[in-house]
């Protein structure tokens, strides 16, 4: 067992660590002993990190990942690079392209040639599955073909590009982790995701309704996520390197029956579904990731449900809230600035 007063290696930086997965990420580095530098421009407060102030082996670095200042001072002496900074969401990265751009796009050299000059061993960069895009019922691996339909999509496959080709003879080793659909509990909640979103409602309310329930959509629990990047920071640098699929085959779900499985938590409650076309529907094999580096998620969406609903029973909280909404949050900061 590590003693937490003396971290046994050099920091691991996670960019957007006061997000919704880098909150979680943080803290189980630290629970293992690993010191940690959080590098956030903190858009969405900095209330996911309380409690981590003056904890051995964390520091915060107040910045933005397109400043070359702010990288530098974060990379300083640092072993390894977790980036999961960006606008994340269709709705959000619709608000405005051309931010969206410059934030997942954008970024990404500044924050290649800070790793190639500090000397970081390793970098993972978090992507998603739905690079994937219209993809129908077909199975896809990390060599299928992609189709993103939308800007979040579009500007994490470009991303992926930009790192690849900025790293391509470097001596940090890339990896490129895309993500299922994440849902479960964070310090930095969110309830604008679908299965955080059905839960809730269906607390609330007794009913559920989608928009299309046909299409498929893979599922991960943020604290597999937050599992695998963690193999990833620990595997061997030979094994480390390449593009794999975060998830798990048993959790990819047609959206109809994901709303059922929710449903099933909460009897009674009744479930519509409403014939809206979305083009959006992809299948996805996890097998590299479980063969390479044996991962098996620890969690299942009825378990993740429960835990929702348990915390919200307790906590009392309004899951309309802005705070837990990322579009919702952001208008309203915009709100009160211009107030």
């Amino acid at each position: 067992m590590h003693d937490e007063s003396t971290p046994a290696l050099p920091p691991v930086v996670v960019t957007g660590g006061a997000g919704y997965v880098g909150s979680v990420l943080v803290r189980e580095l630290l629970e293992r002993g690993q010191a940690v530098r959080v590098l956030d421009n903190l858009l969405f407060g900095s209330e996911s990190l309380d409690g981590l102030a003056g904890r051995a082996g964390f520091a915060l670095v107040p910045g933005d990942v397109r400043s070359r200042a702010d990288l530098d001072r974060a990379l300083a002496g640092a072993r390894a690079v977790v980036h999961l900074a960006g606008l994340v969401g269709d709705p959000l990265c619709a608000l405005d392209p051309a931010s969206t751009r410059t934030v997942n796009e954008d970024s990404s050299v500044p924050v290649a040639q800070a790793c190639r000059d500090h000397g970081i061993e390793r970098l993972v960069f978090a992507s998603t599955c739905s690079v994937y895009g219209a993809a129908g019922d077909d199975w896809l691996d990390e060599d299928s073909d992609t189709a993103p339909v939308s800007l979040y999509a579009e500007t994490n496959l470009r991303a992926e590009d930009l790192f690849r080709g900025a790293l391509s003879s470097s001596s940090t080793t890339l990896t490129i982790l895309r993500f299922a659909t994440i849902y479960g509990l964070s310090p930095r909640m969110r309830y604008d995701l679908v299965v955080n979103l059905l839960t809730a409602r269906a607390l609330a309310t007794g009913a559920l309704e989608v928009h299309g329930g046909e299409q498929w959509r893979p599922q991960v629990h943020v604290r597999d996520v937050a599992a695998a990047l963690r193999l990833a920071l620990d595997q061997p640098l030979a094994n480390a390197g390449g593009t794999f699929n975060v998830g798990s085959n048993e959790q990819n779900y047609r959206i109809r029956d994901l709303a059922e499985t929710v449903a099933s938590v909460f009897p009674g409650t009744s479930l519509t579904v409403r014939d809206v076309r979305d083009p959006r529907s992809y299948r996805v094999s996890f097998d590299r990731l479980r063969t390479r580096w044996s991962f098996r998620p620890g969690y299942d969406v009825v378990r993740g449900v429960r835990e929702m609903a348990d915390d919200l029973r307790r906590s009392g909280a309004d899951a309309e809230e802005a705070r837990f909404h990322n579009v919702r949050a952001i208008a309203k900061r915009l709100g009160s600035a211009s107030a």
